[in-house]
């Protein structure tokens, strides 16, 4: 009798484990596969599990999860195979020496970056691990290059003899030792939180930081030592996995690994490790058995969509939001406010405002003019990325939705576009409004889960949709409805030529404006005050009369809209649909971008995409990785509000001049979010 306790616990814990087995079952009976190939996916799942329980150990630690995880380890192994390629050290010297990099990697990115932002909303600290990200990706892309490699896949051979054959699948050195890393760290791991307080510590100190050092608890010197182990088990899963089955540079590693890293912590509910190396290794077996099957590579990504959409919305129906945040923690400052009327009226500050709408018009126009026409190719560029960026001011800035697959909206939009022109010789103009409309049906589709699921949840989702799309569908040249070949602009209307780069800027500058025009309309309306509200409030909102429902749906519909066509623009300005413009990676840089120009108003996302698109200008491909990351890590250390949040302060300290000249007292000009009011949104 006195078991029974005891075997009833036991119980209910291995009853909590079935989701982390689940994708076992989906493969053996959707994917079956040779014996040889679920091996080759439980050693590759194992070493992926490294970097979800560093990513599980951070959530623990700091409530956010870090972006920059796969790239923390893909650093210092690259530095450590370029060790044994150019200087011949052996894996025994070049791996621990790997390790110790990683690990002051690691903690010196915690104490001199993360712990910046520890009061700072979720959504500035998630922002900024892209940012760290960025930064990483660049150095492990530069590394080769500053050290005279010309290699592109990097690895390193078997140190010592060993081969068996299973199936198809020959295994080797690389293999055993893989596994016995990756299970060397995790018993590691597993000690250092049992054997000692470091677990009830890291658990203190992410639940109330400050009550965790007025009790004694070393705050700052647990997080860094957090981040060091975490970004040390990444450097052990990327290095070994280096040998099982190379490193390809470049976002398509990193965003692959991570999002089935991010698919084993939603099964783990984030915080239980057991959990999620479970998952991580069940997720490595059926990535192998899909990418060897029939469907191939490129159906793995959605079905890890599915895996993470399934799993958060069978969390939420249980137990409620996952991950505990509310929806004001993942939203950055107010908007902008309007200036006074008191101060608006006066005749030297309308003189400024038209003088500045005059010159910022004026330098718009005469653009393509002074730029050649390799630059007027580019400026078009750069005033699409601005409408893409528009689309995420009203969904992130305005609806509170995180979403950093924007990409795949726009990638519909074009796909649409390119199909509607090429298949059926629609005027642009008209494919431009069925992209639109197709984006918004794709995107009402997608914010129906979204209805339960926010913040952190949705972040990892759209990340999710976005590699989804852009691998299974837009980089997929076997699908052959979307033409990709190259076409001859039509003109618009039917009468106006627009076969050239000077006119295909006026007509993306035509479209910038309207849209800006639109959705500031829609801001000011009953629907923007609503949309705002639901954001900063729910339950406020709901006791006011919004229709939460349909309120989040219209902004995933408008932004889907706006975003769609844009990629309708894109596939005019270009002639042409090309895949790897839609990319995972493109999606999280206009996220970033519109971050770092303001995502709280329209004027963010012009700022954001000359500040995304105008790098290219000056810099080469690789070093833009390089200013997006510091770039967004600038910004947000310095001014959280953005580049926008610099020039309204610059505006504000002019009014006050102004306002001390005039006598003008008790005057209030500064951000402020007086838009949001339940009241106004029920008005």
């Amino acid at each position: 009798m006195g078991g029974g306790p005891g075997v009833d616990q036991r119980l209910r814990r291995g009853v909590a484990y079935v989701p982390a087995f689940a994708p076992f079952a989906l493969q053996i009976v959707v994917w079956p596969t040779s014996l040889g190939t679920v091996l080759s996916g439980l050693i590759l799942g194992v070493l992926g599990a490294l970097l979800a329980a560093g990513m599980s150990l951070v959530w623990r630690s700091n409530q956010i999860v870090t972006f920059a995880q796969s790239d923390l380890g893909a650093l210092p192994t690259t530095a450590a195979l370029l060790t044994m390629s150019k200087w011949g050290w052996p894996i025994w010297l070049a791996g621990p020496v790997g390790l110790i990099v990683a690990l002051a990697i690691g903690g010196s990115v915690q104490a001199l970056v993360i712990r910046r932002f520890d009061r700072a909303p979720r959504l500035i600290a998630t922002v900024a691990t892209i940012g760290i990200g960025q930064l990483a990706a660049f150095g492990a892309l530069m590394l080769p290059k500053w050290w005279g490699d010309i290699a592109t896949i990097r690895t390193f051979d078997p140190p010592f003899e060993l081969r068996v054959s299973i199936g198809q699948v020959i295994f080797d050195a690389n293999d055993l030792l893989g596994v016995v890393a990756a299970l060397a760290a995790l018993a590691g791991l597993g000690m250092w939180l049992r054997m000692s307080d470091v677990g009830v510590a890291i658990r203190a100190a992410a639940t109330n930081p400050d009550r965790a050092s007025m009790l004694g608890i070393p705050v700052r010197t647990l997080h860094a030592q957090v981040w060091a182990v975490a970004a040390g088990l990444s450097f052990v899963g990327v290095f070994f996995t280096s040998g099982v089955s190379a490193l390809a540079p470049g976002p398509a590693f990193s965003f692959g690994l991570l999002v089935r890293a991010l698919a084993a912590m939603v099964i783990g509910r984030f915080t239980n490790l057991g959990r999620v190396v479970v998952a991580s290794v069940a997720l490595g077996a059926l990535d192998a058995a899909i990418s060897r099957s029939s469907s191939g590579p490129a159906a793995v990504a959605p079905v890890m969509l599915a895996v993470i959409v399934v799993a958060l919305l069978v969390q939420r129906a249980q137990r409620g939001r996952v991950g505990g945040h509310t929806a004001g923690e993942w939203r950055l400052d107010a908007e902008v406010a309007p200036i006074p009327r008191v101060l608006a009226v006066l005749p030297e500050v309308r003189a400024a405002r038209a003088a500045l709408s005059v010159l910022a018009i004026g330098i718009a126009v005469v653009v393509p003019h002074v730029v050649g026409t390799a630059g007027a190719i580019k400026a078009g560029v750069i005033v699409i990325f601005a409408i893409i960026g528009l689309s995420t001011v009203v969904l992130t800035g305005w609806s509170g939705q995180v979403s950093l697959g924007q990409m795949a909206f726009v990638g519909a939009g074009g796909a649409f576009a390119a199909w509607a022109i090429v298949r059926h010789g629609v005027d642009p103009l008209v494919a431009y409004v069925g992209a639109g409309a197709v984006g918004a049906l794709v995107a009402v589709v997608v914010g129906l889960p979204a209805l339960r699921l926010r913040g952190l949840s949705l972040a990892v989702v759209t990340l999710s949709l976005g590699l989804a799309a852009s691998t299974a569908v837009f980089s997929n040249s076997s699908l052959r409805f979307i033409p990709r070949e190259t076409f001859r602009r039509p003109p618009l209307l039917g009468r106006i030529d627009i076969d050239s780069p000077v006119r295909l800027y006026y007509v993306a500058l035509a479209a910038l404006a309207l849209t800006i025009l639109a959705v500031t309309g829609a801001r000011r309306s009953r629907f923007g005050r609503a949309l705002v509200a639901q954001r900063d409030n729910e339950r406020a909102a709901q006791a006011y009369g919004v229709n939460l429902t349909r309120a989040r749906l219209a902004g995933f519909a408008l932004s889907g809209w706006i975003a769609a066509s844009a990629g309708s623009l894109l596939v005019v300005q270009t002639a042409a649909f090309r895949g790897d413009t839609y990319s995972v990676g493109a999606g999280v840089d206009v996220f970033v971008a519109t971050v770092i120009g303001g995502v709280g108003a329209p004027p963010g996302a012009v700022l954001g995409g000359l500040y995304l698109k105008g790098a290219a200008l000056l810099l080469p491909g690789v070093w833009q990785a390089l200013a997006s990351g510091a770039g967004v890590l600038l910004v947000l250390m310095t001014t959280p509000n953005g580049l926008l949040g610099a020039l309204v302060a610059a505006r504000d300290a002019g009014l006050r001049s102004v306002a001390r000249r005039r006598g003008i007292e008790a005057l209030s000009v500064h951000r402020s979010g007086d838009a949001t009011d339940p009241d106004e949104a029920a008005a």
